[in-house]
């Protein structure tokens, strides 16, 4: 559920695709190696979607030399269960998130995450679009420790399958950055206070030295 600019309607295609490509939902199986093969192949299809799709955010004079998007080693300590706790009762909670325009966009706070790292318990809130009605996709942008040096100084996002159980398998090896990063046309949305975490995550999308 990648978000971008949520009033620019040329954000929804590459939204659509984003979500496809990277959803994580409930707890899997114990890995027999189909999950390296899966985030691998995910993450070339991406490469190649920025390299060709007409909505790609990378400059269209650098698709053909675009070499791929770089990331931190895949670490199995920072995919972890997770558990929803959503808000019920009363009206639904919503928030004027940051863009990068300087604007804000409105979104529906849906829960709130909880998941341990290590010994330290953490959790993110979960948001959903205001217009989409089912929310079977959750939006969760983050920040952390590694914002400004190895990730974008923005944050960076997880898009989440909604479940029926409350249980997610939080895969920060999955986490993206906004297409701001690659675009400075692109406006993007900021993850919000509540959203950032007070430790390093270094796992998913990292910052090439043309982006930092």
């Amino acid at each position: 559920m990648a978000v971008m600019n949520l009033r620019d309607p040329r954000i929804w295609t590459a939204v659509a695709i984003a979500m496809t490509m990277a959803c994580t939902s409930g707890p899997g199986p114990v890995d027999d190696g189909s999950y390296l093969e899966e985030l691998v192949r995910t993450r070339a299809d991406k490469d190649l979607m920025l390299r060709t799709e007409k909505d790609s955010p990378i400059p269209e004079a650098e698709r053909a030399t675009f070499p791929g998007l770089p990331y931190f080693d895949i670490k199995p300590e920072f995919r972890v269960p997770a558990v929803l706790t959503e808000q019920r009762g009363g009206a639904p909670v919503v928030i004027e998130m940051q863009q990068t325009d300087g604007q804000t966009a409105r979104m529906r706070k849906v829960g709130s995450l909880g998941f341990t790292l290590g010994s330290a318990k953490y959790a993110l809130t979960a948001f959903a679009e205001m217009n989409d009605a089912t929310m079977e996709r959750l939006f969760v942008p983050f920040g952390d420790l590694t914002n400004g040096a190895d990730t974008y100084k923005g944050g960076r996002f997880l898009n989440l399958k909604r479940t029926a159980t409350g249980l997610y398998d939080l895969d920060f090896n999955q986490a993206f950055h906004p297409y701001c990063v690659y675009n400075p046309t692109w406006i993007c949305p900021v993850p919000p206070r509540e959203n950032r975490l007070a430790v390093a995550i270094p796992a998913g999308e990292r910052l090439s030295g043309a982006h930092k």
